[in-house]
């Protein structure tokens, strides 16, 4: 069964990808058809990082690059798995399902995705699987020795397997610490947005892998600087890029449009699903005025400034990420506003930006020890991994230049924002 798996790997590989962080990418004809699909050519007028480009001018890259990246990423670690003895747990057809859910796992996608997780949307990667059992994909990925139905599954883990092992085995690798979509989307947004934090020596840390059946990977002791990079390269992308001020703000602004959208019934989540960036503008641009002034500041690079960062304390202040509790906290605080500034001040002038909760993976066990790798020889401990998430979420206001320009000529009105016992409690 090795050697089957690994012909299987190795022969029909023609269609050629060319792909700036990793070189030449091989497809079997049916696997490149895929990229054909409506449903992923949708994902080439998506951009990987949504309004980075505002800060980041390189930050264009489009999520089917990234797709791209991770499927061969995952043919990658496939390979070396079988070659330490995974084919015990794996047939062909599972085989190649693995690669069409590396390579389809973003086709849920719409813009802005994973900043609106707090509204009342489907995640994506239930439409994901979905999209994958709908006719047309379903016909595709069937063509390629894949099963439609195990390729969702491994996606989305909320469609039933049963006791299916091989799935499981497969879901570990595709969504894990060492995932093939991590360890592509930290090179590719470091290499575009021109930062040196997230390049990782992909093909050593590959090396230091072995498969286990239920965790899915072990990882030998001299994998553990490998880990610590990614760990420490995810910290800073997030402080550095992705939760960049600027970037929140525009996700922020997006995320405010949609919801009044929402919240008003003038926008319905169905709606979304099938957006790319530049539908997204279009169909905000006919909601209610307000909001699409709004989405034109964004999309026009004009971005609402930050008036107060405070760090966020979960244990003190308690909060949810749920819009019901940021409305109610956004009222208390323009009703404060408006009592100290002498004029009313309405919710829609300003955002409450409250960051969603972050996980830094470490669920690895270590192949000499039989450890988990916080117990390893690491710099890195629960504490690290709690400093790290209270570093980065940061409670941000950000208001309208009117507004800004008012609080900012205000010392008074500074220190009343200050003084978060005033408002931000529930």
């Amino acid at each position: 069964m090795k050697q089957r798996l690994l012909d299987t790997l190795q022969s029909g590989y023609t269609e050629p990808f060319r792909d700036n962080i990793w070189g030449h990418i091989y497809m079997t004809p049916e696997i490149a058809a895929l990229c054909r699909s409506a449903a992923f050519n949708r994902l080439h007028h998506i951009r990987q990082l949504g309004p980075t480009y505002l800060v980041y001018p390189g930050a264009t890259h489009s999520r089917a690059a990234h797709s791209i990246g991770v499927y061969h990423i995952a043919k990658k670690l496939i390979t070396h798995l079988i070659e330490r003895g995974a084919e015990e747990y794996m047939s062909p057809q599972g085989l190649f399902s693995f690669l069409c859910s590396a390579l389809l796992h973003d086709i849920g996608h719409f813009p802005y995705t994973h900043s609106l997780k707090d509204l009342p949307l489907e995640e994506h990667e239930v439409l994901t699987g979905r999209l994958i059992l709908s006719e047309d994909l379903k016909f595709l990925v069937g063509r390629t020795g894949a099963d439609p139905y195990m390729t969702a599954a491994i996606v989305d883990h909320s469609i039933p397997t049963g006791e299916n092992e091989e799935i499981a085995f497969y879901r570990h690798l595709l969504s894990g610490v060492l995932d093939p979509d991590k360890l592509d989307y930290l090179n590719r947004d470091a290499y575009h947005c021109g930062v040196p934090y997230g390049s990782q020596d992909i093909d050593f840390t590959l090396s230091r892998l072995y498969p286990d059946k239920k965790y899915g990977l072990f990882i030998d002791t001299k994998g553990i600087p490998n880990v610590e990079a990614i760990l420490f390269s995810k910290y800073l992308m997030y402080r550095s890029v992705y939760w960049h001020r600027e970037v929140r703000s525009a996700t922020a602004m997006i995320k405010k449009c949609i919801k009044r959208g929402l919240s008003a019934g003038s926008l319905y989540p169905d709606e979304l699903y099938n957006l790319d960036d530049s539908s997204l503008f279009a169909r905000l641009a006919q909601l209610d005025q307000d909001s699409s002034q709004i989405a034109t500041m964004v999309k026009n690079g004009h971005l609402w400034p930050s008036i107060l960062e405070i760090p966020l304390d979960i244990d003190k202040n308690n909060l949810q990420i749920d819009w019901e509790t940021r409305e109610k906290l956004e009222q208390r605080l323009a009703e404060l506003l408006s009592a100290n500034l002498g004029l009313p001040v309405s919710v829609d002038q300003f955002i409450l930006d409250i960051p969603e909760p972050i996980s830094f993976e470490t669920e690895l066990i270590l192949y000499d020890s039989g450890q988990p790798f916080l117990k390893g020889s690491t710099v890195f401990t629960r504490e690290t991994m709690n400093s790290f998430t209270r570093i980065l979420r940061v409670i941000r206001l950000f208001a309208m230049p009117d507004l800004y320009t008012q609080i900012r000529a205000s010392n008074r009105i500074k220190e009343v924002l200050r003084n978060t016992d005033n408002w931000l409690h529930l």
